[in-house]
């Protein structure tokens, strides 16, 4: 039993005598439930037609797309842990074809990348991961998502899930001590809480962004499932430090799990 498993036995409730009433029947959604799954932070996720999020700027639209193609391409073939992770991925028996399964598009300007489920696809957002690094970033977190969602059953309607696989990804993708400190969760005097505080705020900030619930409802999420997903590294081995070999030593290790490289 995986992770994701244990967490959707948990969270289920003791079944009650049903009451027998009429009810009307439910609006039918999208796959992922449209607007309140996030989609409309990605106007080219939208299965309506619609004016681009900045339409009259189709010129520069186009040069930040080569540009994050670009981008893409580089971190494929020189990243260490994009590498990582397409090589845990095709272990899994998800292979990633990159013209299908990534793609450069503009987004809401919260956002700067994102995983659509729906499509089995990568969203990088091309008016917002404008260097390498920051699609390197991008590329990492939501590949995650996308390993957990193959090898895990990950279910995005289920927010134990979806707060799991977003701290997954902020652990083992994001937080070190110069990012908590920027977002004000850490201090020179408290270290060893600094890398969990940092996790936890990207995680919520995560689920909020794709998610119609209250902030109270989804640090409910996060905390409940916080333990468990917190200490699974998976694919990666390790918390990676900024400034460090950690992403070259994830890489090297990668056959040791079983992983292609």
């Amino acid at each position: 039993m995986n992770f994701l498993d244990e967490l959707t036995k948990s969270s289920e409730k003791p079944k009650s005598e049903p009451i027998k009433k009429e009810e009307p029947a439910p609006k039918k959604e999208k796959p992922e439930g449209g607007v309140a799954w996030g989609y409309d932070l990605y106007p080219e996720r939208r299965k309506e037609s619609e004016s681009r999020f900045a339409n009259l700027m189709h010129g520069r639209d186009n040069l930040e797309k080569i540009r994050c193609e670009r981008n893409v391409y580089k971190c494929i073939k020189t990243s260490p842990l994009v590498k990582l992770m397409m090589g845990a991925l095709k272990s899994s028996g998800c292979p990633m074809d990159i013209r299908r399964h990534i793609a450069c598009e503009e987004c809401h300007p919260s956002v700067s990348g994102g995983y659509d489920p729906v499509l089995n696809q990568i969203v990088v957002c091309q008016n917002m991961a404008t260097n390498e690094g920051l699609v390197q970033g991008v590329l990492t977190h939501e590949m995650i998502h996308m390993f957990d969602y193959c090898r895990n059953d990950l279910n995005f309607k289920n927010i134990d899930h979806l707060a799991c696989t977003e701290i997954r990804a902020a652990n083992l993708a994001h937080c070190s001590f110069v990012s908590a400190w920027m977002q004000g969760d850490t201090s020179f005097f408290n270290f060893k809480e600094s890398h969990q505080n940092c996790v936890k705020s990207k995680a919520l900030k995560s689920v909020l962004s794709v998610r119609t619930v209250s902030t109270e409802e989804a640090i409910e999420a996060v905390e409940r499932v916080f333990p468990k997903c917190y200490k699974d590294l998976e694919p990666i081995g390790r918390r990676i430090k900024r400034n460090s070999n950690d992403m070259y030593m994830a890489y090297a290790e990668g056959y040791l799990y079983g992983y292609d490289n």
